[in-house]
C-alpha cells in the first residue's frame, strides 16, 4: 500500500511541477493532494521533518492558490521578480540557524532518522516554497541545492519513487529557472 501511495503522490507532484513552471493556478491543487498523501508516508518511516514539510506544503499550496487567485497570474502587478543579494544573505543565515535548531531538537528529542539533513531540506524547502508562491525567480536556485541534498536522503531511506521524483525536480529546477528568467526578461 505504501508503494502505491508513494507512486500516486509522485505522479501528482510531477503534474504540480509542470503546471507551476507554466504558471497555471491549478498547480496548487495537485501540490496539495500530493503533499497530503506524503504526510502519512513520511510519518510512517520516521522522517518527521519531511512530514512537517509536507504539511507546510499543504498550507503553502492553499496560500499559493489564494495569492495567485487574488493577484491574477497574468496581471502586471504579480510578475516574476528576484531578490537582492542582501535578502539572500539574510534568508541563508536564518535558514541555517533554524535548520541547526530543528536538527538538534529532532536528534535530542526523537528517534528521527537523519535529523540534521532532514531539517536542512525541510527549513530551506519552507523558504523556497514561500519564494515560489511570491514568484521569486531565485526560488529555483534554492530548489537545486535542496533537491540535491534530498536525493541523498531519499536514497538512504530507499524511497525509490520519491528519489525518482526528486531527480525530476532537480532537473526541472534548472528548467524552471531558465523559463522564469526568460519570462522575467520579457516583462521588462
Amino acid at each position: 500500500m505504501i508503494d502505491n501511495l508513494e507512486l500516486i503522490a509522485v505522479i501528482l507532484g510531477l503534474i504540480y511541477l509542470i503546471l507551476l513552471i507554466k504558471e497555471k493556478i491549478a498547480c496548487w491543487i495537485f501540490g496539495i493532494l500530493s503533499s497530503a498523501i506524503s504526510i502519512y508516508l513520511f510519518y510512517s518511516i520516521q522522517l518527521y521533518s519531511e512530514a512537517i514539510l509536507y504539511f507546510y506544503y499543504v498550507i503553502i499550496g492553499i496560500y499559493g492558490f489564494w495569492l495567485w487567485s487574488i493577484k491574477g497570474v497574468e496581471k502586471k502587478s504579480f510578475q516574476i521578480k528576484d531578490f537582492k543579494l542582501r535578502s539572500h544573505l539574510i534568508t541563508l543565515v536564518i535558514g541555517i540557524v533554524l535548520s541547526l535548531l530543528l536538527g538538534y531538537s529532532f536528534s535530542s528529542l526523537s528517534d528521527a532518522s537523519s535529523p540534521y539533513l532532514d531539517s536542512f531540506t525541510t527549513i530551506f524547502s519552507f523558504i523556497a516554497s514561500y519564494l515560489q508562491a511570491k514568484k521569486i525567480l531565485s526560488s529555483f536556485l534554492y530548489w537545486i541545492v535542496i533537491n540535491a541534498a534530498t536525493l541523498y536522503l531519499y536514497l538512504h531511506k530507499e524511497l525509490e519513487f520519491y528519489f525518482f521524483l526528486t531527480v525530476v525536480y532537480f532537473i526541472f529546477s534548472f528548467v524552471g529557472f531558465i523559463t522564469w528568467q526568460r519570462k522575467m526578461a520579457l516583462q521588462r
